[in-house]
């Protein structure tokens, strides 16, 4: 079976030449000229690798990136005429597998994409996420929260710090970690502002936030979602 890729980018030359290279190199090619199609494309096609535009209207490749990484840990690379050196450093600590500056060689590009998805164990896309005998639920293309039947309003911020969280579910996620895959690098020095942030959420899913029951504070490290 080919394997699946989906290209996002709003040039829809660029789509459909990349299109055109990846079908005659024996791929599936999914083509998304918008970052909102590009993310429901995800979850219709299950795609085992993206190739990621950044530079695009209404939402850039940066947050579809972030978007992502919330559900799935399919091999992402940024194809982009960005090219200057802490664009790269900021595609790949939200998560991207590689960086690509346009204009860029076809063969370089098959090659890369071939290297990674030899590496890349399969991964599906979970638009949806349950906890707590189904207490808790967290839809990634919604971005919606319920917790006990109730929809839970959150800023985009705390969505995001949410989404890190239960995607590593069971594990202690650094303080750092945290912030920089959910806000992204620029955000690193913010830190401090997390112990805050968290602070909002339990507020906002907790049943009492001051012994809460699904973030719990690793001290001296970070936080981690409880997976029950």
């Amino acid at each position: 079976m080919a394997a699946k890729v989906l290209i996002i980018d709003d040039e829809e030359t660029t789509v459909n030449l990349i299109g055109m290279l990846l079908d005659r190199r024996g791929f599936e090619a999914i083509k998304a000229y918008r970052a909102d199609e590009g993310l429901k494309m995800a979850y219709k096609h299950q795609p085992d690798i993206v190739l990621l535009d950044i530079m695009m209207p209404e939402m850039d490749g940066w947050e579809v990136c972030r978007r992502l990484r919330e559900m799935s840990e399919v091999p992402i690379l940024f194809l982009t005429a960005k090219g200057d050196t802490r664009d790269v450093v900021e595609g790949l600590n939200i998560g991207a597998d590689d960086y690509i500056v346009k204009p860029y060689d076809n063969d370089e590009l098959i090659a890369r994409i071939q290297a990674h998805l030899r590496r890349a164990p399969r991964s599906d896309m979970s638009e949806e996420l349950v906890f707590d005998g189904g207490a808790f639920r967290i839809n990634f293309m919604n971005r919606e929260v319920h917790v006990r039947n109730q929809l839970k309003h959150l800023t985009p911020k705390e969505f995001n710090l949410l989404g890190v969280l239960v995607r590593n579910a069971g594990r202690v996620v650094t303080r750092r970690e945290l912030v920089t895959q959910a806000w992204g690098d620029e955000y690193g020095d913010a830190v401090d502002s997390l112990k805050l942030y968290v602070h909002y959420l339990r507020q906002k899913i907790e049943i009492d936030p001051a012994d809460p029951k699904y973030i719990l504070t690793s001290r001296g490290v970070g936080y981690r979602f409880v997976d029950r």
